[in-house]
């Protein structure tokens, strides 16, 4: 009898409760592929499920996470172009809509009314079975495992295009963590005047520094360019970043709320933008415009990768540092 080939994946059955369970491996319905997992970023949002922090969508243990990953298309199902077999892609679990609420019918089902949570099981495994839609192809001498940061990189394009830069203009990006540096890249390109990045670790501004920004400044010491920048993205999602980038707006304005709001969060201030005619908006994942610039070289998506750590040390992932200080860029998961 041959034997049954079987695949690892994370299981996280409640706040900081998880395990690493094995099992056959599933073959791909109609319309779906299955991908072998390069790597699997480790997003606030997965950070959320581990904690137990809902952040307004229902979690449904047990989940395995990983939202945002790369791999190779093993193998395809029924209705699906053999010619995906072999192919370097990545892509996102993304949520599952309702299907049935207004939003959902008329295809926005990014704003469902009633989510139901993720669409599947997550990336935190050695492979992923999911719809053949949700892939995005990339070179066959991809970075597999770098590709994985394509998912925070789409935010980043969405924000860019949201923001519309102007050659020539001041432009601040609120936030340096992985969303923030991938957004100072694709900005630096679109020729600003001034590109300012606001953070508080140091070790972030000088990243920020050698990926296009010319100016950096701590929020505490930001005052100096409040009511001066043309376009703001704020990237971080933190208590006060919202209210800080409104802060950096001029009068006639630009801002982009691009990060994941989380608990607590203190939104621009709600008379500033009407007395200040203020443009504040957020902005879809933008994947194409993200993987054409992959492919293009205009991301240095590999300098933002601090950790990798195996399937097995799922726990430790959760929680880097080094030398007992957080210090950490982007964290990947990898088989």
């Amino acid at each position: 009898m041959p034997s049954v080939r079987t695949a690892r994946a994370v299981v996280v059955d409640g706040p900081r409760a998880h395990r690493l369970v094995s099992g056959p491996v599933a073959e791909p319905a109609p319309g779906e592929v299955r991908v072998a997992v390069a790597a699997a970023l480790v997003d606030p949002a997965d950070r959320a499920v581990y904690e137990g922090r809902a952040d307004g969508s229902p979690i449904h243990y047990p989940v395995t996470p990983g939202r945002e990953w790369s791999g190779t298309v093993e193998a395809v199902g029924a209705g699906v172009t053999e010619r995906l077999l072999g192919r370097a892609v990545a892509g996102r679990v993304e949520p599952g809509g309702c299907l049935v609420c207004a939003r959902c019918r008329e295809g926005s089902s990014h704003l469902c009314a009633r989510p139901s949570g993720r669409s599947g099981p997550g990336a935190f495994a050695d492979v992923l079975v999911l719809p053949a839609e949700h892939l995005h192809t990339l070179p066959d001498d991809s970075d597999r495992p770098t590709a994985a940061l394509l998912g925070r990189a789409a935010v980043a394009a969405g924000a860019a295009l949201a923001g519309a830069p102007v050659p020539g203009e001041r432009v601040a990006v609120h936030g340096a963590d992985t969303l923030g540096l991938l957004t100072v890249q694709l900005l630096a390109v679109s020729s600003p005047g001034e590109l300012v990045v606001v953070d508080r670790r140091a070790h972030r501004l000088e990243q920020a520094l050698g990926l296009g920004a010319d100016r950096t400044v701590e929020p505490a010491e930001s005052a100096v360019w409040h009511g001066r920048c043309d376009l703001v993205v704020e990237t971080a999602g933190e208590p006060e970043s919202a209210h800080g980038a409104s802060l950096l707006a001029r009068p006639g304005g630009r801002i982009v709320l691009a990060g994941r709001p989380g608990a607590g969060i203190r939104g621009p201030d709600p008379t500033r933008p009407a007395s200040h005619a203020l443009t504040v908006r957020a902005a879809p994942a933008a994947w194409t415009h993200a993987v054409r610039a992959f492919r293009l070289g205009r991301l240095r998506a590999e300098q933002l990768v601090s950790h990798a750590f195996p399937l097995a040390d799922f726990g430790a992932a959760m929680s880097p540092s080094d030398g007992g200080r957080p210090r950490t860029g982007a964290v990947l998961l990898r088989p």
